[in-house]
């Protein structure tokens, strides 16, 4: 079982959602109605969290579970919680001024990595040695 796995992904799946109610709050707020996605730069920057973290839950959750079931459940639930501790620091970042969502980005993108190459390793450590 990777219950550690599964508690971070629900997590994940969390902080997406609650990057969808802070796109429509922002529409209120800035009177953004859809379906459009321009208009007022604050608007823009809350919208741009949450698709870009939209582009990067394909990359992250394979990556996640592949880790978990090739080397370790726990590890994968450790790195998986710092990526959405960077998630959540870019979202603050960016949410700010655009300048200020790159250490989050950078976060983000080690764990990331670091699971990808991780479950990628393993995976050809398996195929060659069995």
């Amino acid at each position: 079982m990777y219950h550690f796995t599964a508690l971070v992904t629900c997590l994940a799946l969390l902080m997406y959602f609650f990057t969808c109610i802070r796109v429509g709050r922002a529409r209120a707020a800035f009177g953004i109605k859809a379906p459009a996605t321009t208009g007022n730069p604050d608007f823009e920057r809350v919208f741009r969290v949450q698709m870009n973290t939209l582009e990067w839950m394909p990359i992250f959750l394979p990556s996640l579970w592949l880790f978990a079931a090739y080397i370790s459940d726990p590890i994968a639930g450790i790195v998986g919680l710092v990526w959405i501790a960077g998630r959540i620091l870019y979202m603050t970042g960016y949410s700010e001024a655009a300048v200020k969502r790159g250490t989050g980005f950078r976060i983000q993108g080690l764990a990331v990595g670091v699971l990808w190459l991780g479950a990628l390793g393993a995976i050809a450590w398996r195929l060659i040695h069995g």
